[in-house]
């Protein structure tokens, strides 16, 4: 747990200097892919749940197998919801990544789901997280410093109130959600519009300012990518999603397919 909780508390200083951060993205169940991810030397890797059919059950299993691997591990839950959060947590994610934050009252909320008294109002049990009790005091007495909690800012309201959502100390960074803002300002899927680029841009601002970490996920990382996201002001940098790899590689080797495969 030592060792566990000093890896927590590295992470966390990390997104509050606003050094560089990177994580790898499951959205398949099983833990083996976790464990090929983590040997890329990750900080963390998230776990999905917004966008996939992961199970409770599934998703402890992949937070056992990063953790064993030598990366933490922080599941984007699937909605704003007490019962996910408090399992998710008990299970013994190091964090969470919370989807479509655009209020206050929605960061007051989640703060209480996600820290102990005093700060917040999770219910203490005993259950992976605790190490089944063996562990219990010092989780219980050092989680509300090292855990993480992270917000993705996918609307016009939450662009506006970016602020207002960072002045919370509890918040240690926020993550652009590009398509689902696009969405929310009447151009869904378009990346490059200037709409979208000046609400991204509002959010690395605000983050630099407020001394959060400012993340968002890359398609296709390469060199080029990567360098023009730091240079843009972002500070963590999803490198890989095991959907988004077989997607691409499959892409290639059906254009292949199809070239060489014989004429009927």
């Amino acid at each position: 747990m030592e060792n566990l909780n000093e890896k927590r508390r590295e992470l966390r200083n990390k997104l509050r200097k606003r050094e560089r951060v990177f994580a790898a993205w499951t959205s398949l169940a099983h833990p083996s892919i976790t464990e090929i991810f983590c040997r890329m030397g990750v900080d963390f890797v998230g776990i999905d749940i917004e966008h996939s059919t992961i199970s409770q059950e599934q998703a402890q299993r992949i937070v056992a197998a990063s953790q064993g691997n030598g990366s933490l591990c922080l599941p984007r839950v699937a909605s704003h919801n007490m019962e996910m959060i408090k399992r998710l947590l008990d299970s013994g994610a190091d964090g969470l990544i919370i989807p479509t934050v655009s209020t206050p009252q929605e960061v007051e909320q989640l703060v209480s789901w996600c820290k102990y008294p005093p700060i917040g109002k999770r219910g203490f049990g005993i259950s992976r997280g605790q190490g089944y009790g063996f562990d219990f005091n010092q989780y219980t007495s050092e989680w509300n410093s090292i855990s993480s909690l992270i917000i993705q800012i996918e609307t016009v309201q939450g662009v506006e109130n970016i602020k207002e959502l960072l002045k919370y100390d509890e918040v240690d960074g926020a993550m652009v959600g590009p398509y689902d803002l696009s969405a929310s300002l009447g151009v869904p899927g378009e990346l490059e519009h200037p709409k979208v680029e000046e609400a991204c841009q509002r959010i690395i601002d605000a983050c630099t300012k407020h001394g959060k970490s400012c993340g968002t996920q890359l398609v296709e990382p390469d060199q080029m990518n990567l360098a023009k996201s730091f240079s843009a002001g972002y500070t963590f940098v999803v490198l890989a999603s095991d959907i988004f790899l077989l997607w691409k590689w499959s892409e290639r080797m059906k254009t292949f397919v199809a070239e060489l495969r014989p004429e009927a």
